[in-house]
């Protein structure tokens, strides 16, 4: 069987860095879920993935921070390279991979036994902090650049659970970015919210690229249209088109990706 080699670049926020993943496929059990992809994710930009429901949305994204592998049965070919070394080298640790490509779920999931501050500090004391950092100093900044410190700062001993949904998903956030990384993979963020906490969530993804490289899985075309600057569109596990996502949304290249955009099918 011949292999086409595809090639999946994710050039982070910090010039130094650079993730590439080579060949990548990817199975759960005998079914493939993703089939050569060839994809570049530009720095301090926002990359929205779309398509339809079991396309290889979320597999994608999980396959760029080792959490595919976490899945019963689940396994995938190729490499996945940060600054040109292979994360999933038997010498590299899940964990240190995690914490330089966050991860923000579909649904909020604030830890229920932690206050709001610990909820924040969680990843920190997991994995430590680094001289000369405050924690106190590193929780106020996370919930400052998830524009919710001004909400919570009187009710941070509050149990993380006290606040509401889109709240809580903006927690999840400030957990994510206190651990500073270098990439924020978001999977469906808004998709269980009302559409108030939706638009705080879409005004926080575009803030973040001024730091961060941010990639996020939506099936709201319009989302994809407000916050994104480049559409990667995925069909049955393959990846169809790519693109600056105005030229995507006003001419797209394939008749697929266009039937998608125009609510003909998915």
């Amino acid at each position: 069987m011949t292999t086409l080699k595809m090639t999946v670049n994710l050039e982070e926020a910090r010039p130094d860095a650079k993730m590439q993943s080579i060949v990548l496929n990817a199975w759960f059990g005998s079914k493939q879920a993703l089939k050569d992809i060839n994809l570049t994710v530009k720095a301090n930009a926002v990359t929205a993935i779309i398509g339809p429901s079991g396309c290889g949305k979320s597999t994608f994204i999980r396959c760029l921070n080792r959490m595919h592998e976490l899945v019963p049965n689940a396994r995938m070919s190729g490499q996945v390279l940060l600054d040109g070394k292979n994360i999933y080298s038997s010498e590299t640790d899940p964990v240190q991979i995690r914490r330089r490509v966050g991860m923000v779920f579909q649904k909020p999931n604030p830890f229920p036994t932690m206050s709001i501050f610990d909820n924040v500090a969680a990843g920190l004391k997991l994995t430590g902090t680094k001289k000369g950092q405050n924690i106190d100093e590193i929780v106020k900044k996370s919930l400052q650049q998830a524009t919710l410190w001004d909400e919570v700062k009187d009710d941070l001993k509050k149990p993380g659970t006290s606040i509401s949904g889109g709240q809580q998903q903006r927690l999840c956030i400030a957990r994510a970015i206190a651990l500073q990384p270098e990439v924020i993979l978001m999977d469906e963020p808004c998709s269980a919210l009302d559409p108030i906490a939706t638009a705080k969530i879409e005004e926080l993804i575009v803030q973040l690229k001024n730091d961060y490289t941010v990639v996020i899985v939506t099936h709201n075309m319009q989302q994809a249209a407000r916050v994104s600057d480049f559409t990667a569109f995925m069909y049955l596990g393959q990846l169809v088109e790519f693109g600056d996502t105005t030229s995507m949304f006003e001419n797209p290249k394939s008749e697929l990706t266009e039937k998608y955009i125009t609510g003909k099918f998915g």
